[in-house]
């Protein structure tokens, strides 16, 4: 089979997360299709990995916050429609994007706009990991529905907010579901961390807004931590864009830090930890999943929270707390965010069996919700965008 002849799929992952799903669909992809199929478009580090060369780094979409991302919208709107031209012009059977909706649902409203000015001729539209419309604007769920095929989600509540608008929708499953377990007494050992000592995993986002925001104040839980459990040691799993801002911040910190960059030992770091404290996001349900006792903190810029108040609702920001109806794992947003109160909160679970048991208890149904018929959640994916794409197996 000559090249051309072999399908290409577009794929656009905008941050670390939706690299990680991206690099997963490849895996999945590959796998289903026998090795005949191609890739091109926009990816990280692990998409790189599975052989995917970048269009340009996606470093320059890691932007977070309704104001925070104004300064940057001139690039996004440029790299938008750069993606667009490129996708286009590769004539792939399907683009799929993840994530991101600031850059990639301007993407894929400029290739539907081409494909109807071409009579219909054109790839496949197709989005994994939908806004959140179940936490803020639902409105939004008309609007990618206009522009799109297929609807891919995480998460099994989903598809009725996309499914009213005609989006054909499908809950793939989250790939967390199937996250390995990870082996916390080798991690300690390769590491060299004392044996017994108390192990606080601090994970404060993978964007360096995030990074910026959060860490001052974790490092200010650290040292009163340290006061107290006089052993304890620090782990900071992380990801190459903030890999050398959190180096430079934690220098001086009042416990020994540990970070890890190699994605082959964050899982074993997972199991090594005794409590958590991490930043609103995927890396919550991770944990929860891991079966670690985790603490949530966020802040944004103050004008994004102002405006966030209005929009947002409060208990859809830790997905753990979403998916069980009810508050299992603490979270400390905007104001609260202090590290009085979340010194308080770790200090609870590094001393309180009972309350860290009541997270252990919420990680199998967790694991239970994020499946789809006990499918793995890449494969489903790759299946539905084949399906989607016309494309056999």
């Amino acid at each position: 089979m000559t090249e051309q002849a072999v399908p290409l799929i577009y794929l656009m992952a905008g941050e670390a997360s939706g690299d990680v799903l991206g690099a997963g669909l490849m895996r999945s992809l590959r796998s289903a299709m026998r090795g005949q199929v191609r890739f091109a478009g926009l990816g990280g580090d692990a998409m790189a990995v599975e052989g995917l060369d970048s269009l340009f780094p996606i470093s320059e979409m890691a932007v977070m916050g309704l104001v925070e991302i104004l300064p940057r919208a001139p690039l996004l709107i440029r790299r938008a429609r750069q993606t667009a031209e490129d996708a286009w012009n590769r004539e792939p059977a399907a683009v799929v994007s993840i994530d991101s909706k600031a850059f990639t649902m301007r993407v894929q409203k400029q290739l539907f706009q081409r494909r109807a000015k071409a009579g219909g001729k054109g790839p496949k539209l197709i989005h994994w990991v939908p806004p959140t419309v179940w936490a803020w604007r639902p409105g939004r769920a008309a609007v990618i529905a206009r522009h799109l095929d297929h609807l891919m989600t995480l998460f099994p509540f989903e598809p009725p907010y996309f499914e009213i608008h005609g989006l054909d929708t499908t809950f793939v499953g989250h790939p967390a579901a199937v996250q390995p377990a990870g082996n916390g007494a080798a991690f300690r050992g390769r590491f060299r961390l004392p044996k017994g000592a108390p192990v606080l995993g601090v994970m404060p986002g993978s964007r360096p807004g995030e990074v910026k925001r959060l860490l001052p104040v974790f490092r200010d839980v650290v040292a009163r931590l340290a006061g107290r459990y006089q052993s304890l040691q620090v782990v900071i799993p992380t990801v190459p864009l903030v890999a050398d801002a959190i180096q430079e911040e934690t220098r001086n910190w009042r416990a020994p830090v540990t970070i890890v960059l190699d994605p082959r030992y964050k899982y074993d770091a997972f199991a090594a930890c005794t409590v958590a404290l991490a930043a609103s996001g995927t890396v919550t349900l991770e944990l929860t999943i891991a079966g670690v006792p985790t603490v949530v903190a966020y802040k944004v810029n103050a004008i994004s929270a102002a405006i966030g108040r209005r929009l947002i609702d409060p208990e859809a920001i830790v997905l753990t707390n979403k998916l069980m109806g009810r508050r299992v794992v603490p979270q400390f947003i905007q104001e609260d965010c202090t590290a009085d109160r979340l010194t308080v909160a770790v200090e609870r679970l590094f001393d309180d069996p009972r309350a860290r048991a009541e997270q252990g208890a919420a990680s199998e149904a967790i694991r239970g919700m994020l499946l789809a018929d006990g499918e793995n959640p890449s494969d489903r994916a790759a299946r539905t965008v084949l399906q989607v794409a016309g494309l056999r197996p």
